[in-house]
């Protein structure tokens, strides 16, 4: 007579678990991932950074809801690629810059006077040489997927600047890069590393005379209220690599991969279109916001520029390959 109730209960449990197992199932198909970049939600990488999140969301029927994070709020750069290597983060736009430190061939994208536009260094993204950088970021815990572009580097400066005599002794806020510091040491200035956040404040106490931007970058934070005068050198570009993280892809079906790569392919072609126009467009907003154009000597800039590029294509293979496939394309 006790059999009974026994052989219920012990079905019950049974019938129990096999629901939680399937809900806990469900659960964990479903993917919260964190995307994160260094500029603000104006820039054109954040936009590229809001499509992905969303593109990826409707490609995996819900599965992947990605939250974006500006401004550094996940920490550096440095620190965001530790936290990739580690899979705590999955995705993330990332200077190239910034990649340099892992993988130094990616200083090529910042020769000096290599490309004459934004469109001009969006075809260069094809190339062999720079498709190779993408995959040895692999050795560091990442996967690259594409790139992402701003608008090309400019000078905007607190007096007028018209050759690189006027930079001399000059503090100019730079990106930190071994070839950033080069060419404007090559140039006479102080180059000076500053996050984002401060470059404002320190224009308007004088402790720094002068910012290497881009116009993304200047519309945005609207440095131009500081600083009004803006050198056209187009000196360089600036472009991100997308990325995610190799712990995290190596965990993914190949089914979720191709999804994942159609959609970055995607956005990155769209990224490319948005930065093209967003360049023209942001010189005018800058402008008609009081931003002063100033005539400049650019083939005085230019000549400094070759002896910075012969430098570095010199000493690294990829570096002078790249360079190669960029103007002869």
């Amino acid at each position: 007579m006790m059999k009974t109730p026994f052989r219920l209960t012990l079905k019950t449990l049974i019938t129990a678990c096999a629901c939680l197992l399937t809900l806990g199932s469900g659960t964990a198909s479903a993917q919260s991932l964190k995307l994160g970049h260094i500029t603000p939600p104006s820039h054109v990488w954040h936009q590229v950074s809001e499509k992905i999140a969303t593109d990826l969301e409707k490609a995996s029927g819900g599965k992947m809801k990605t939250a974006v994070s500006p401004l550094q709020k996940l920490g550096n750069e440095a620190q965001m690629i530790n936290l990739m290597q580690s899979g705590a983060m999955q995705l993330g736009i990332f200077t190239v810059g910034g990649l340099s430190n892992r993988e130094e061939s990616f200083l090529a994208w910042s020769l000096p006077y290599t490309f004459d536009d934004v469109a001009d260094a969006t075809r260069a993204a094809s190339t062999p040489a720079a498709k190779e950088m993408l995959k040895r970021l692999e050795a560091h815990g990442m996967v690259g997927l594409g790139y992402a572009f701003a608008g090309m580097r400019h000078v905007l400066s607190l007096e007028p600047v018209k050759s690189p005599k006027d930079l001399a002794n000059k503090k100019i806020r730079s990106f930190p890069s071994p070839i950033y510091n080069d060419w404007w040491n090559a140039n006479g200035a102080a180059p000076t590393a500053l996050p984002l956040s401060e470059v404002a404040p320190s224009l308007t106490t004088r402790l720094l005379d002068a910012v290497d931007v881009d116009l993304d970058a200047l519309v945005g934070l609207k440095f131009h209220q500081q600083a009004p005068n803006l050198t056209m050198t187009n000196h360089m570009a600036f472009p991100a690599a997308i990325v995610v993280s190799k712990k995290w892809w190596d965990a993914r079906s190949e089914a979720d991969r191709e999804m994942i790569r159609k959609v970055i392919a995607e956005a990155e072609a769209w990224g490319f279109q948005q930065a093209i126009a967003a360049d023209s467009g942001n010189l005018e907003k800058a402008k008609a916001d009081g931003a002063k154009v100033v005539e400049a000597d650019i083939a005085a800039f230019q000549a400094v520029g070759g002896k910075v590029r012969d430098k570095y294509t010199a000493s690294n293979p990829l570096i002078a390959d790249f360079y190669k496939q960029a103007t002869t394309r």
